[in-house]
């Protein structure tokens, strides 16, 4: 050690205490609450209507009564909403008295319209009692009643309901305390709650995401929030590591025989956080990367003209009726019709109650069949002047496709290009569409994230409760060295200062300008 170090290390050692003692009071706060809401989000997710849930809530549809085409469908929206072919565009029944088929629509920019099958008119904004009749035709509950009408609750605070809102809070009145929530513009049913996972989401993801409506009705100041204060915690997680290291002795051991010079609440800080200080700094550096700050791993924007290049859609007219009317009953019939198109190819998507799908020729009425061929020709279209390296077909879920908390289509074609970005495309062999895509950026974020943050590896997840148990002897080590160090910091606030001596107050009066 230089001499130059010699002098200086006193300071840096007294910064380095002092700095992992007052970030470590607020911050072990912290840590204890992202633990354990951490582990109730293992079991218990933000609440969200699936897939599955939407569809058994719909009544099954009635081709014979849409009369009106997609194409006049498309004319009776706003002209800057039809200058571009629609996101998604499908039919399915609008619930309440009366039901009748509707064409659900969004838009190129992301607006939300529904226009009548029946006779293509707009429908206005549903009302309390519109609500409430759709809300007890999609809950099979004939008691639902309608609560409110709000702009955003704890429940529908993601920015993805913007375009729906205000939104009709609905009673079902049922065992589960199930809420609903339906569109005051539409009319669609977007959310559905029980009690118990509002309950358990108190516990989990509100304190965990730091989701509370007031912060998270403004996205800029919650998205700062967390970024400053997960930066705050990884200082006093890193000066807490380098500390650990300092004061720990494994071969000339202290008088005791330890190799800790604390004892009580001192000691069980020290050596939980040597033994998972690492786990809780990869913790919270991934979390703190999730918020993309400084915009690192932030993704280009798609290439619009390129997807309508793949799709072929808009070049002629969806034909409709279709060739033959799908068949079915009960639950095997057909909830929605989702238009698609694949290479100038129109096909329609049908999806029953069990969220089971059936793509047909929209020309033929036959079941769509797509060859590898047809895919890589298309495909090319994606990323103008590039070429496929690799085609591969994965039947399983691999480290980059991986479904965990969400479901992924397999088996799915996996395309990789040699453009800069290092493409990787996945397709629907059934359909033809893009299922997913990623880049080089995004990759290296699945290590730094979602690996890091969630130990989502494919040997763990898949093998349950193996990944269930990690998590959980990790979690609780973190949490006993942050509990300890909330009850050292919380006996710290409480000590009383030290008289000040008459000898003290000489010197101090003496330091002074």
């Amino acid at each position: 050690m230089t001499s130059a170090w010699r002098r200086a290390w006193p300071r840096i050692r007294h910064w380095l205490y002092w700095t992992h003692r007052w970030l470590g009071i607020g911050g072990c706060l912290l840590f204890v609450m992202w633990f354990v809401s951490g582990v109730v989000m293992m079991y218990v997710g933000y609440p969200n209507l699936t897939d599955q849930e939407r569809l058994a809530g719909l009544s099954p549809l009635r081709f014979d009564q849409a009369a009106v085409s997609p194409a006049a469908a498309l004319d009776a929206l706003p002209k800057d909403a039809r200058s571009r072919p629609p996101r998604r565009m499908v039919l399915e029944m609008q619930g309440g008295d009366g039901a009748s088929p509707v064409w659900r629509i969004v838009d190129a920019r992301g607006g939300r319209h529904t226009v009548s099958a029946r006779d293509g008119h707009v429908p206005g904004p549903v009302d309390a009692a519109q609500a409430e009749a759709i809300a007890r035709a999609f809950s099979g509950h004939a008691g639902a009643h309608w609560a409110e009408t709000l702009e955003r609750d704890q429940w529908t605070v993601p920015q993805g309901l913007n375009p729906l809102r205000p939104l009709h809070r609905i009673e079902v009145g049922d065992e589960a305390g199930t809420e609903l929530y339906v569109s005051q513009v539409n009319g669609e049913v977007v959310r559905d709650t029980t009690r118990p996972e509002r309950f358990w989401n108190w516990l989990g993801s509100v304190p965990h995401w730091i989701y509370f409506t007031p912060l998270r009705a403004d996205p800029p100041l919650w998205h700062d929030v967390v970024v400053w204060l997960s930066a705050a915690c990884i200082v006093s997680a890193v000066t807490g590591i380098v500390i650990g290291i300092l004061r720990v002795r494994l071969r000339r051991r202290f008088r005791n025989g330890a190799v800790t010079p604390y004892s009580g609440w001192m000691a069980w800080h020290h050596i939980a956080g040597l033994v998972g200080g690492f786990f809780v700094l990869t913790w919270i550096v991934s979390g703190w990367l999730s918020m993309n700050p400084n915009g690192w791993f932030q993704r280009g924007a798609g290439d619009a003209a390129a997807m309508a290049s793949y799709t072929g859609v808009g070049k002629s007219p969806f034909p409709w009726p279709p060739a033959s009317l799908p068949a079915g009953e009960g639950e095997a019939a057909a909830r929605e019709a989702v238009l698609l198109w694949f290479a100038g190819r129109p096909l329609l998507q049908l999806r029953d109650a069990k969220a089971r799908v059936c793509v047909v020729d929209a020309v033929t009425g036959e079941p769509a069949v797509i060859a590898k061929d047809d895919i890589l020709r298309a495909a090319a279209r994606l990323r103008p002047g590039y070429a496929i390296t690799e085609a591969t077909l994965q039947t399983r879920e691999d480290f980059h496709w991986y479904g965990h908390h969400r479901e992924r289509i397999v088996p799915v074609w996996r395309l990789q290009f040699d453009d800069p970005a290092r493409s990787w495309i996945y397709i629907d062999p059934s359909s033809g569409q893009v299922a997913g895509s990623s880049d080089g950026n995004s990759r290296l974020r699945r290590w730094l994230f979602n690996a890091a943050h969630s130990l989502d590896f494919p040997w763990l997840i898949q093998y349950r409760p193996a990944w269930d148990l990690v998590v959980w002897l990790l979690s609780i080590v973190g949490a006993v060295a942050s509990a300890s160090g909330v009850v050292i910091g919380w006996r710290r606030l409480r000590r009383k200062p030290w008289p000040v001596t008459a000898m003290q107050g000489a010197q101090r009066a003496l330091q002074r300008p």
